[in-house]
């Protein structure tokens, strides 16, 4: 084709002017050779630009945006008029007055490849760029051109001229993965489009022209010339006036590459939400369909969690010392400002806790270096903490001034308090994981996998499979019920040497205290994890027997050794899987499944997948209040699917009573210093050499669990339980997700009686036995009075004893 032009082209000229002859052929061509073979502008109606993937919170908080394009399409009224006159100054004045194609320009750039025999500047307007970014390539032919024209004429008759800017803006390409002037604001500026001044987008109008050129992150002088000229050609078409001209002029290049504005720290969540995305939708649809997934969590609950788990871990860290400087820069770099920059950019922000180099050490505070050339003053107070750590049971001794504990060029973190204050803190070495969700149906309401995704983007909270220690008793004592015992079941607390081959030869346990306590009712042995009680009690309803009935709270059978160390949690589970095992309990016996996604929509805000979550039933009869969160009521004949029944309920709410008493008299009544409140119930996990610290709890309407540890399994020290480091994670949590929450207990099923028994045997006593205690059982498992009354107890645990 384009040999036919040349040739066309040629002969042409002997007759009339080159000018008149191009024009000539490209009409003749373009009506019988082109125009036929044009797209149908009415396809612009019907163009789907690639959006990133972007996950919310249940609120709609963003959480994290994945896709290669970043880009926020808007509609043309949602723009800033300033905005749009900044383009149609820099780009097309004419825009509103043309067809599509502007023949003074285009007869300027005509001039200018017949002068300088080369494409060149001028001629394409704004609708005829819409026509190459949506049907054409880049390439600078004249038949490229030719089609150009043709379909901006088209697009014209087609699209009003609002419709044509509302592609335009959203469609453009403006550096740094931005696509249209809503993804540039936040790119360049962190802001939303009616947060812009005037200056800012005048230097987003100057982008289009050359992205990479005029950049104002790599060139902001350039990119200072582009807005000037941007800004002189508003002021020349009467679009600004003079003031406002000078004062954007005078304005400083305030660009900065920016993250998307992440409104929640939820990446964990948001990572669980991205797989399960691609998984339905494969890479390429879920990265570029513009699908908003809205998440189970709820923001105030994740902010939390976060809270919580940092504040656990490094209240952990700092009884451990301080661990030294995370690098260093020599004297001679301390007086290079782009080294300095460089080693700060090195050391990102996590969890909250900036980079800082000591610039200087006074006795009582340092002056630290942070990013923007900030100068923050870190008194000594902050720092007496910062003993040497030497190993996890030992510390240096106290430091009594800051020059004991930090040097110039020390590179530290603190946490910034105000414009020139912070506090000194460490990123702790330990990492930790925290999971809530609804035992009604599984809706994940927190969940932080880490410290901080950005250091560390394994999810612990559903990735380490960890050994869970104590924590796992409740269902050992689950299994117990169900083969006969009672909650005043008597068994002994001794020691006892175990022969058995699984464990290879003798095993000799014991309590964590040292101690023995000898004939103990099952409730105080739970209360209290007593370890050879629950040896004896496995040992007695058979290994198997209790291995079947543990996997009905959703473990993998694999994962349960089939040996006495069970008794004792030598079994390794997640936390998300400890959270669902305790939400059986806290439901009244149903096994809920896990689940982070409520919804996804697409771009048009319609519902394309939405989960239908099966739900403990006994929890649904009481109706919305408790599938509050967030969900809506529910019509009766389209009730949800229901949660299978795993376990008696009586057999929960027992387990459920004697948890509670953790929470008042046992290992996890630290708890109540911050959560006060009567209806919740859980239990503590310490494992082996201290490498493991849990603590899984619940209300009604919340299930929670806690984890810290070391990745590489190494101990936590001495006295570092579950009730030292997790549990105050747990409590600090639930302190601010149970905050609007209504206190209730859960109703006691029928079946069961409560009666007065002797704590030492067991057995039914009168009211006039001083130590007497309530305890409750099924009906056909009341024990024996201690009178002889003649009350059978029937029930194969009513005077069960195991000595």
């Amino acid at each position: 084709m384009n040999r036919l032009l040349r040739v066309l082209l040629v002969s042409a000229v002997g007759v009339v002017s080159v000018g008149f002859a191009i024009a000539v052929v490209m009409i003749a061509y373009a009506a019988f050779v082109l125009w036929p073979q044009l797209p149908s502008a009415d396809s612009l109606r019907e163009i789907r630009l690639q959006e990133p993937l972007r996950v919310v919170s249940a609120e709609g908080d963003l959480l994290a945006e994945y896709g290669e394009q970043r880009r926020q399409p808007k509609d043309f009224d949602e723009f800033p008029t300033d905005l749009v006159l900044a383009f149609i100054a820099a780009e097309d004045d004419r825009f509103f007055q043309h067809p599509g194609v502007d023949y003074q320009g285009m007869a300027r750039a005509i001039a200018y490849v017949l002068r300088e025999r080369e494409f060149g500047p001028g001629g394409s307007t704004i609708t005829m760029q819409v026509a190459r970014n949506f049907f054409l390539s880049r390439e600078q032919t004249i038949l490229r051109k030719a089609n150009e024209m043709l379909l901006a004429l088209q697009i014209e008759r087609t699209l009003t001229k609002e419709e044509i800017l509302e592609l335009y803006l959203n469609k453009i390409y403006m550096g740094n993965r931005a696509y249209g002037v809503a993804a540039a604001a936040e790119v360049y500026y962190g802001k939303s489009l009616d947060e812009l001044d005037l200056a800012q987008m005048a230097m987003i109008a100057g982008l289009p022209k050359a992205p990479s050129a005029f950049n104002p992150i790599r060139n902001p002088q350039r990119a200072l010339q582009r807005r000037a000229y941007v800004l002189a050609r508003m002021y020349q078409e009467g679009f600004i006036s003079h003031e406002r001209y000078e004062q954007a002029n005078a304005a400083p290049v305030t660009a900065r590459l920016h993250a998307p504005r992440i409104n929640v720290d939820g990446r964990y969540v948001a990572e669980m939400a991205r797989q399960q995305m691609v998984d339905l939708y494969g890479e390429e649809e879920a990265y570029t369909g513009g699908f908003k997934v809205y998440t189970t969590v709820h923001s105030e609950y994740q902010q939390a969690a976060n809270r919580s788990l940092r504040r656990a871990l490094e209240d952990y860290d700092r009884r451990h010392g301080y661990r030294g400087p995370e690098g260093r820069v020599s004297e001679e770099q301390l007086n290079d400002p782009q080294i300095l920059e460089q080693q700060l950019r090195a050391h990102p922000p996590f969890g909250g806790l900036i980079a800082g180099i000591v610039l200087e050490v006074e006795e009582d505070a340092a002056w630290v270096l942070v990013r923007d050339d900030d100068v923050l003053r870190v008194p000594f107070s902050s720092m007496e903490w910062a003993r040497e750590y030497i190993n996890a049971n030992r510390r240096g001794a106290a430091p009594e001034s800051a020059k004991d504990v930090v040097s110039r060029g020390d590179i530290i973190r603190v946490a910034r308090r105000g414009d020139d204050r912070g506090l000194f803190r460490a990123v702790p070495e330990a990492e930790g994981a925290l999971v809530s969700l609804s035992p009604v149906d599984g809706r994940i309401f927190a969940l932080s996998g880490g410290y901080d995704f950005r250091r560390s983007s394994y999810n612990r909270a559903v990735q380490a499979s960890r050994q869970t220690g104590s924590a796992f008793k409740p269902f050992i004592y689950s299994a117990a019920l169900e083969h006969g015992y009672t909650a005043a079941s008597i068994v002994n607390d001794a020691p006892v040497v175990f022969q058995d081959d699984a464990l290879e030869g003798y095993w000799r346990p014991g309590n964590y205290t040292g101690r023995f306590y000898g004939p103990t009712r099952l409730r105080e042995a739970l209360v209290f994890s007593r370890n050879l009680v629950s040896i004896r009690v496995l040992r007695d309803i058979g290994v198997g027997r209790a291995i079947e009935h543990v996997t009905r709270f959703g473990f993998d059978r694999g994962g349960l050794p089939a040996d006495l160390s069970l008794a004792l949690g030598s079994n390794s589970a997640t936390p998300l899987q400890m959270a669902r095992g305790f939400a059986v309990f806290a439901n009244g016996g149903f096994l809920v499944e896990p689940n982070v996604i409520e919804r996804v929509e697409d771009p048009s805000g319609d519902v394309v997948f939405a989960p239908n979550f099966p739900q403990a039933c006994k929890l649904c009869d009481d109706g919305p209040r408790l599938l509050g969160h967030g969900m809506e009521e529910f019509d009766v004949l389209d009730l949800p699917p229901l949660a299978p029944r795993k376990i008696a309920e009586d057999n929960a709410w027992i387990i459920g009573d004697i948890l509670a008493d953790v929470m008042t008299r046992g290992t996890g009544r630290g708890a109540l210093r911050l959560v006060n409140r009567g209806d919740m119930a859980g239990k503590t996990g310490t494992t082996n050499d201290l490498r493991d610290a849990w603590f899984v709890g619940y209300t009604p309407d919340m299930v929670t669990a806690a984890w810290a540890g070391f990745d590489d399994q190494r101990t936590l020290g001495a006295r570092e339980t579950g009730a030292a480091v997790a549990l105050p994670m747990w409590s600090r949590y639930m302190a601010t997700a149970l905050e609007r929450v209504e206190e209730r207990s859960i109703a006691r099923p029928e079946g069961l009686v409560t009666v007065r028994i002797n704590p030492e045997s067991g057995k039914v006593t009168g009211s006039d036995n001083p130590d007497a205690v309530f305890e409750t059982f099924r009906e056909d498992s009341v024990p024996v009075r201690e009178e002889g009354d003649g009350r059978d107890g029937r029930g194969r645990g009513a005077e069960r004893e195991i000595f």
